[in-house]
């Protein structure tokens, strides 16, 4: 893949080939969005899925069930791990992962279904996991608001990642959630540079904005904190501790860190958007990758492909500590927001009395 121009309000620039389709299309010179200087529009596709929590057994995530109220994400992270995810789809990990969404209607009466369920054991879901719940497209669609009124009804316990100030509209149901420790919030804050964070997630919120939410969110008696993800070497490795004393100051109480991952395609979308935006930093932030991932742009191996390893990964490690230690702030982890509690929970079923009549019952666990 070949440099190409960047287009204004999108990460990606092109649609590498998704790499389990056979045929490809090739444009002539002159006929690709990038040279042409078009920025496709978002389209909106319907999901049709049949469940919605997500289960994982990863031994070095927090985490073991998830929800994506969507699929695809218009935030444009040109480092986001989950563009691949889109390839599954018949897509591609680059414009298309951005401006073709994937949007699951359903979801707030398929997470009913699963809590009213026996089988469910209640326990902390992390909104999302993959892709970000407050992107702005929720701003209109509200699936995330509605999926957490379910939430707050069963008083199943959140944790929720997001790199927009949306997620403070829902504060009045955090509010309900945390009446019974059942919430956290983190943010995901790479920069507190405006123009760093504006090349690299395009239609996320400023870093001033992620900042506010924070401050809304720790005044309003939310649990929240920050989440330093990715950290990429030679790009903003250096802003750990501005991002850490600003996320302190804010009213954050935790902080966990994740190294850049590049899975599949990844590798070349990344390193395509490096020449375009970073040409003179390119070779170094790659090679500064490689020495943290065993050779490679990527290491897939548990408890690896989070933090690295080598002797950068460690001074990452280190420095993070350090300043996390100076300010205050707890450990987060890969995700973990504390521990919301499940002993509030309730099952609310409607059950046939003898006299046959709609009888509303709460069965707890």
């Amino acid at each position: 893949m070949t440099a190409s121009g960047a287009l204004r309000g999108r990460g990606a620039a092109v649609n590498p080939r998704n790499r389990f389709e056979r045929i490809d299309i090739d444009f002539e010179p002159g006929e690709s969005a990038a040279e042409r200087g078009d920025a496709p529009p978002t389209e909106l596709f319907r999901d049709e899925s049949r469940t919605i929590l997500s289960r994982n057994d990863s031994p070095d995530l927090g985490f073991e069930y998830s929800l994506n109220p969507y699929r695809g994400c218009e935030h444009g992270c040109i480092y986001c791990y989950a563009r691949p995810t889109h390839e599954y789809l018949g897509f591609s990990a680059g414009l298309d992962f951005e401006s073709r969404i994937l949007v699951k209607e359903r979801a707030p009466d398929l997470l009913r279904k699963a809590l009213l369920s026996p089988r469910w054991k209640p326990q902390v879901i992390v909104l999302s996991g993959v892709t970000d719940p407050y992107q702005p497209i929720e701003r209109k669609l509200r699936i995330t608001r509605r999926c957490l009124e379910v939430l707050a009804e069963f008083r199943n316990p959140v944790a929720i990642i997001t790199k927009n100030h949306l997620v403070t509209r829902d504060i009045d149901l955090l509010l309900e959630l945390n009446r019974f420790q059942a919430c956290g919030v983190y943010l995901s804050i790479t920069s507190v540079s405006a123009s760093l964070s504006a090349r690299m997630e395009p239609r996320a919120s400023t870093p001033r904005r992620r900042f506010a939410a924070l401050r809304e969110l720790s005044a309003a008696g939310i649990p929240c904190g920050v989440m330093t993800a990715p950290i990429i070497p030679g790009l903003n490795d250096d802003q750990i501790p501005a991002i850490l004393e600003a996320a302190a100051e804010a009213g954050a109480s935790r902080a966990g860190y994740i190294l850049v991952r590049l899975p599949h395609g990844l590798r070349e979308l990344f390193s395509d958007w490096l020449a375009t935006h970073f040409p003179d930093r390119r070779d170094r932030v790659l090679n500064r990758l490689r020495e943290a991932r065993d050779g490679d742009l990527n290491d897939p191996r548990f408890h690896h492909r989070m933090k690295g390893g080598g002797e950068y990964a460690e001074q990452i490690g280190r420095l993070f500590e350090t300043v996390r230690r100076r300010v205050g702030l707890g450990g987060g982890g890969n995700g973990r927001t504390g521990s919301p509690s499940t002993a509030a929970f309730r099952r609310r079923t409607n059950q046939r009395s003898l006299f046959d009549e709609a009888t509303e019952t709460e069965a707890h666990p």
